[in-house]
């Protein structure tokens, strides 16, 4: 085999995630759940889809968070495909959903294992079965070392590596495994950074000089491969930002080259990963290309990207016509990543001219990475089915409960569509009470932690199951 040629048989595969979520399926529904419809409670979470609960037809009680069924199928289709292409494997984000359910059809879909961020990420992926977990971060605190430890004894068969960024954590590592008498070894990866951001090694050189101190901390500690998070970079710069990016998954290909050369590595394969959501173009086409001929290494390049399988309706949506760019053939045939989630509010007031309050706030939406915006309306009375929203509704505000929805007063129409038009050509704010909105937001990570439940629907908005959350 090349370095790149992996066995279809290193993906863990459906099973280990499978056998718990039918005891997940079969949980009744408390009725302390968010945005659980009386007659659903007390139902298993897997027999949601028998309901014939409607989002249109009034059936969820609002603000509710949707994936679209068809979306996330597309998505998750759709990495496997360009991973497949660009010659390297998937370890999700969790942390995105932390749905075991979302893992499954991620497994189902070829990803090879899944990243975490904390050792209590650790513990709830491997008791839903997680075989394969990439903690993309550092082990410091006693408390945190017990949980991956007591994780590590029980399976064997557990597969499991974790990040180091300096000689002071390297010696962390070591005494809590010398302490615990650990039977196995820590398998480490080199991490990278960049100077004034988050972890990592700032130069080369500090690589280098890690490297050698990891290499020389075996067999209790063995390196792996070396690891990154370009996603530090960000902003309206993107010539700056992708320069940092890049340089950053480069630092990744030439500290793999040089511990290939000088032994650092232990025996197996050499782990390159990055990857994030906004880069993981630039990861592959980069990282794809390392060679380690002769060196007795196969190398496997490993993405990370958390949020593609939601991809969302702002953040991300605005970066992939770039990241399709970068990609040329890479990124394949049609337009890529689809919008799969949104949360839908009544509008519960019109208290004054081109002004609409909604039932959904920062406690429903993301608003970290920027405000979400209105994407969808429906009115009952009006509607077939839900219209795209007028380009200058926007959401201008957010209080806990409550999205301000601001937009221009025609005065032709009035305040508040009395008309009794859909306003789509209109200046005006044509809401009335009782209106649905479905909003779209950027950064799907804290709009998924607001929700312990989230209703996978059809295209028509029918419901076809739930999926549960663990943060």
């Amino acid at each position: 085999m090349s370095p790149h040629d992996h066995d279809p048989d290193d993906s863990p595969g459906a099973a280990p995630v499978m056998l718990a979520l039918a005891a997940l399926e079969a949980e009744p529904l408390p009725g302390t759940l968010k945005g659980l419809p009386a007659i659903a409670e007390g139902m298993p979470l897997g027999g949601l889809g028998a309901l014939g609960l409607s989002l249109l037809a009034g059936d969820l009680p609002l603000p509710a968070a949707i994936l679209k069924d068809s979306a996330l199928t597309h998505n998750a289709r759709w990495m496997r495909e360009f991973t497949a292409r660009a010659g390297v494997s998937l370890a999700p984000h969790g942390k995105t959903t932390m749905a075991p359910q979302l893992f499954q059809r991620q497994f189902d879909e070829g990803a090879w294992g899944m990243t975490a961020a904390t050792a209590a990420h650790v513990r709830t992926y491997r008791r839903f079965g997680v075989p394969r977990v990439l903690l993309a971060n550092q082990l410091i605190g006693k408390a945190d070392l017990e949980l991956v430890f007591r994780e590590l004894e029980a399976s064997p068969e557990f597969d499991f590596y974790l990040l180091v960024d300096s000689a002071a954590g390297l010696d962390v590592l070591r005494r809590a495994a010398a302490e615990r008498g650990l039977a196995r070894p820590l398998q480490v990866l080199l991490e990278v950074g960049t100077p004034g951001g988050r972890t990592g090694v700032r130069t080369l050189e500090d690589g280098v000089a890690l490297g050698r101190l990891i290499r020389d901390a075996a067999p209790a500690i063995v390196l792996r491969g070396v690891e990154a998070f370009e996603g530090v970079y960000s902003g309206d710069d993107t010539a700056r930002v992708e320069l940092g990016a890049l340089t950053m998954i480069e630092t990744v290909a030439e500290l793999t080259r040089l511990g290939c050369a000088e032994g650092w590595f232990a025996a197996g394969e050499v782990l390159l990963t990055a990857g994030g959501s906004a880069f993981f173009d630039m990861a592959a086409k980069t990282l794809a290309s390392v060679e380690a001929a002769g060196t007795g290494h196969a190398l496997r390049v490993v993405l990370r990207s958390g949020c593609y399988l939601s991809h969302d309706s702002l953040q991300y949506e605005r970066m992939q016509g770039r990241m399709r760019q970068r990609a040329g053939a890479l990124w394949g045939e049609g337009s890529g990543l689809r919008n799969a989630i949104e949360v839908w509010a009544y509008v519960q007031s019109v208290p004054e001219p081109g002004r609409a309050i909604c039932t959904a706030g920062r406690r429903d939406l993301s608003y970290d990475a920027c405000l979400p915006q209105p994407l969808w309306w429906y009115r009952p009375s009006l509607h077939d089915a839900p219209r795209a929203t007028p380009a200058h509704w926007a959401v201008t505000k957010l209080n806990d409960q409550h999205a301000y929805v601001d937009a221009k007063v025609d005065g032709a129409n009035g305040a508040n569509g009395a008309n009794g038009g859909d306003g789509a050509d209109s200046g005006a704010l044509l809401l009335q009470v009782g209106d649905l909105i479905a909003f779209g937001v950027g950064h799907p990570c804290t709009t998924f932690d607001k929700w312990p439940l989230l209703y996978t629907v059809d295209d028509s908005y029918r419901v076809i199951g739930g999926v549960r959350t663990f943060f």
